[in-house]
């Protein structure tokens, strides 16, 4: 049987997903997909996010607030402890920051970025951060509220080499999208030639950013499998082996996540 790909990030309960989930999941299962974990960027839609988990066991949920989100319910420490009692939760997040969409005083997303820390240390589930044009405070924000007694992954990672050392060096795993497949990528892909084998995942971010040949499109989770294939050949291993690879890391970073067998939609 062919090993089993994982879309560790996506967004399956946005409405361009939802209109046609059916398909979306059965396009997934054809494309060799068994896992998906479905990521929450608010906690008013956090319900949404966890109906998705407990109704299919290989879907599994994060909870969190997306640092671009500004008009909307912000957690506290115990709030997300709370939330990520829930067993079908296996992450906190999405967090971090990103100094891209917002400008200005970024002390506010600072400071709910620290709380998502301490409440993946307090619930021993790891962190999937979001970092754009701010990786030098995301790391040290991170060292500073010792989050890699957390762990955590850096999702759609499009940082440097020294960054990925850097995040790699807390123990975090990097996370790697359909921008891999982009032709403007060139230094993604040197990047993804020299993280460690047992440090990678894979990802969609669906229904954003698909791969190519189908960028400019709404991205599904059956698209990792270009992600997977971009790696694969950057590797020089076969898909097999990365996907083997990558799903083993999957279910090493997210402890709470259990394999489901047979996988089926």
């Amino acid at each position: 049987m062919e090993a089993l790909l994982t879309d560790s990030h996506c967004h399956l309960n946005c409405e361009t997903l939802q209109n046609n989930f059916s398909q979306v999941l059965q396009n997934a299962r054809a494309s060799g997909v068994g896992y998906m974990l479905c990521v929450s960027v608010t906690i008013e839609k956090f319900p949404e996010v966890l109906a998705l988990a407990h109704t299919y066991p290989h879907i599994f949920a994060s909870v969190g607030v997306h640092p671009d989100e500004q008009q909307v319910q912000d957690p506290s420490v115990d709030d997300l402890v709370q939330l990520a009692n829930d067993p079908r939760v296996v992450a906190i997040g999405e967090t971090g920051l990103d100094y891209f969409r917002i400008k200005g005083d970024m002390t506010w997303q600072q400071e709910r970025f620290r709380r998502h820390i301490r409440a993946a240390r307090a619930s021993g589930k790891p962190l999937i951060i979001h970092t754009r044009e701010a990786a030098a405070d995301t790391i040290r924000i991170l060292r500073e509220e010792g989050a890699g007694s957390a762990g955590g992954v850096m999702h759609c990672f499009t940082e440097s080499w020294e960054t990925a050392q850097d995040a790699l060096d807390l123990d975090f795993y990097i996370s790697f999208s359909g921008i891999v497949t982009f032709r403007n990528a060139e230094m993604l892909r040197t990047v993804a030639r020299k993280v460690p084998s047992d440090r990678l995942l894979l990802e969609t971010d669906a229904p954003y950013l698909a791969p190519m040949p189908h960028r400019g499109r709404t991205n599904e989770p059956a698209y990792v499998r270009y992600v997977a294939e971009q790696l694969a050949s950057l590797r020089n291993v076969s898909l097999e082996e990365l996907a083997t690879t990558t799903t083993s890391n999957f279910f090493t970073l997210f402890r709470a996540a259990q394999p489901v067998h047979p996988v089926s939609p």
